[in-house]
């Protein structure tokens, strides 16, 4: 399979460790990818603000850039929701577009639902407590864990992968789903309520005595990062690519 790397703008410019651990992890895995330079932004923060015009623009060049693999991977749940969700009114049932939502994943259902990871091909060690932030997209749109209003059995795709980690101990929180606030531009409209919502999920984890918080969206994890680094909690963020590659806190 040939693989098409998918580097959110706001990673590849704020975080470039994590999308170097994600490319290691595929890496290990002995797949063939190939990170294409056409790439920019997928046209999320547009779409947060009501400008459903501009993004036509954006998911045109995606789609262009991205046709010819077989797959496409990203370290970025919301972004792949954006791909997935809100491009098909630029696109009259194009063939195309049709191959790229149908193969766009965002990298732990990549290696959970298409991969069936059974080990990392590295030795890693984790001996930390580790709370899983499972975004609401991640949720709802990409099927990434159990949303609690279904009422039924729980299961994260997260916390099966960070299970192959060794020693990693996966504290439980009380609320498995709650919103952090962040929202992407929510959180500038509406500081005080973004805020508010991000410090109580921060709260959950520090109550459940978890030293790491992870998930698979680093917006998410910024914002929630920007909150403890403020108020200097004893609690440190990392995107779950690290924890898979090897990356030590």
């Amino acid at each position: 399979m040939k693989i098409g790397l998918f580097i959110p703008c706001f990673m590849n410019e704020l975080y470039p460790d994590i999308c170097k651990a994600t490319y290691k992890i595929l890496k290990n895995l002995n797949l063939e990818i190939e990170y294409p330079l056409e790439q920019t932004c997928c046209g999320q923060p547009m779409a947060n603000s009501g400008c459903s015009k501009d993004i036509e623009t954006l998911a045109k060049n995606f789609v262009k850039t991205f046709k010819k693999y077989d797959y496409i991977v990203a370290p970025s749940g919301s972004c792949v929701s954006m791909v997935k969700e809100h491009y098909a009114p630029f696109f009259d049932n194009d063939n195309d577009y049709n191959h790229v939502k149908a193969s766009v994943y965002e990298v732990c259902e990549f290696l959970h639902d298409v991969i069936g990871l059974d080990n990392l091909n590295i030795d890693v060690s984790f001996p930390f407590n580790v709370g899983v932030h499972n975004s609401c997209h991640g949720h709802r749109v990409l099927k990434l864990a159990t949303a609690s209003e279904l009422n039924i059995p729980y299961n994260s795709k997260l916390k099966n992968l960070l299970s192959k980690v060794n020693d990693i101990n996966i504290v439980e929180l009380k609320r498995e789903d709650e919103c952090c606030g962040f929202g992407g531009t929510f959180s500038v409209q509406e500081e005080a309520i973004s805020v508010a919502m991000g410090k109580d999920r921060i709260k959950d984890h520090l109550n459940s005595n978890a030293q790491i918080m992870t998930g698979a969206d680093m917006s998410c994890l910024m914002h929630m990062d920007g909150i403890i680094n403020r108020n200097k909690e004893p609690i440190k963020v990392m995107h779950i690519t690290e924890i898979l590659a090897g990356v030590k806190p």
